[in-house]
């Protein structure tokens, strides 16, 4: 089945603009951890993080190391156990009722595998208006909620007689607009992506990609885009953070980041993703890790990634790395990472 081609149709205006220079999302020294005594995991230890309005961060590292914890928490689906959330200003773990109702209106998530997180009974228009059961007054009224159906159909690219087909009559990447459309009827502030093109084919991920590009460019959506695809990181992103073992070991500026990693562990990452341009080499030399990554159940002293980096030395056992944050050229938010010997701008790991 053919994916349909995206249209131009204008969204209508959001309900409560920008405001200018302050984060819409702040997460501060977030520490989750699961089970007891000599079986507790650290998840998330001392996650620092912001995001601004209109912003997409990139949230990647290796398969264990906290993202979808971090997205759970985000989304207000795990309290920390200790550390700050401030969405817009407001502590979302101590809202209740009706406040803590709003606020989940601001706060949606697209899923990862488009054919799972759908209903099959359900039709297209009956998946996209399933929030407004809950919200029942941001589209009040039967011909209202048709109409802005109709709206988000083509918003993302489909039809708007697809609004009576069901899941199994879609394509993989028709069913990832839904979960888009979906995720976009209650107007939210930010959209938690969790691996949402993984499960498409290339061609199919270009095409949901450009509709989250285009949603970002008209509605001023925020996005958190979790993915172990660098390259799909690249195209996307206006930030990246680096996760290893719970902890954010880099944060910076997408095309910083990629062009002079500062942490071992992200320049191992960066090897391995395709440099993009004309005359460019499809890949850098490829940095080998040796071993596996440790336990979260017996994380290693110290640094937690000296197990596995050359450049490791005896503090690196005893002593837990500093941030060290690199000042960018334009003057933006800094370059910084948790290394006791970062490397510099331009430099190999050797």
């Amino acid at each position: 089945m053919s994916e349909s081609p995206a249209t131009t149709a204008t969204p209508g205006p959001r309900a409560d603009g920008p405001q200018e220079n302050a984060p819409l999302l702040e997460v501060r020294g977030v520490t989750k951890t699961f089970g007891s005594g000599r079986r507790r995991l650290t998840a998330l230890d001392g996650v620092d993080m912001e995001i601004g309005r209109g912003r997409v961060l990139g949230l990647v590292g290796e398969s264990g190391c906290g993202k979808s914890t971090l997205a759970r928490v985000l989304l207000g689906l795990e309290r920390p156990d200790a550390g700050t959330v401030r969405f817009d200003g407001t502590d979302p773990f101590a809202l209740r009722g009706k406040e803590l109702l709003a606020w989940r209106r601001r706060v949606q998530m697209v899923f990862q595998d488009p054919f799972a997180s759908l209903n099959a009974r359900m039709s297209a228009a009956d998946l996209i208006g399933e929030p407004w059961r809950t919200h029942r007054d941001v589209v009040p009224g039967a011909r209202a909620r048709e109409k802005r159906i109709r709206e988000l159909l083509n918003l993302v690219g489909l039809r708007e007689s697809d609004a009576d087909r069901y899941p199994n009559e879609f394509s993989g990447g028709q069913r990832q607009r839904i979960g888009i459309a979906r995720a976009l009827a209650l107007d939210p502030d930010l959209i938690v992506c969790d691996e949402p093109v993984s499960a498409l084919d290339l061609s199919v991920q270009a095409q949901v990609l450009n509709v989250l590009s285009d949603l970002r460019a008209r509605l001023g959506v925020t996005y958190v885009f979790i993915s172990h695809d660098l390259s799909v990181v690249r195209y996307l992103c206006d930030r990246v953070t680096v996760m290893y073992l719970g902890k954010v070991v880099e944060h910076g500026d997408t095309d910083d980041v990629f062009e002079n990693p500062q942490h071992p562990y992200t320049a191992a990452l960066m090897s391995a993703a395709p440099v993009l341009g004309p005359g460019s080499d499809s890949r850098r030399e490829e940095i080998q890790l040796q071993g596996e990554i440790p336990s979260p159940f017996d994380i290693p002293s110290g640094c937690r990634f000296r197990t596995r980096c050359p450049r490791a030395e005896e503090r690196c056992a005893s002593e837990e790395p500093p941030v060290v944050a690199r000042e960018t050229a334009d003057g933006a938010e800094p370059h910084s990472a948790l290394c006791h010997f970062p490397l510099a701008a331009g430099s190999s790991w050797a």
